[in-house]
């Protein structure tokens, strides 16, 4: 009877021990929640600031839009440097062609 006495404290404080380490589990993920929730609002009130919306659909809308204008720009700025390398081809074939007609 002393050993199954003996097992059932153990079983005791093993639960007990268990039920702490819940309790802390249940105190970290509250604390967690708590933050995540804040981070959140503050993000949701930066895009209505910044985009005057924080629906993420419209977000994802928004930032297909910028990324589609981003291209335009970068395509716009790349033909540039290519229209003075051709232009400046074509001078230096008008050139070298004069030249050799002297």
């Amino acid at each position: 009877m002393a050993n199954s006495a003996g097992k059932l404290a153990l079983d005791i404080e093993q639960l007990k021990k268990c039920h702490k380490d819940l309790e802390k589990q249940k105190t970290t993920a509250e604390a967690n929640l708590k933050t995540a929730t804040e981070q959140l609002d503050a993000l949701k009130e930066e895009a209505r600031s910044r985009y005057d919306t924080d629906d993420p659909a419209q977000l994802k809308t928004l930032l297909q839009q910028m990324k589609d204008e981003n291209e335009r720009k970068r395509r716009e700025y790349q033909s540039h440097p290519e229209q003075i390398q051709s232009r400046l081809a074509e001078i230096e074939l008008q050139y070298s062609s004069g030249r050799k007609q002297e």
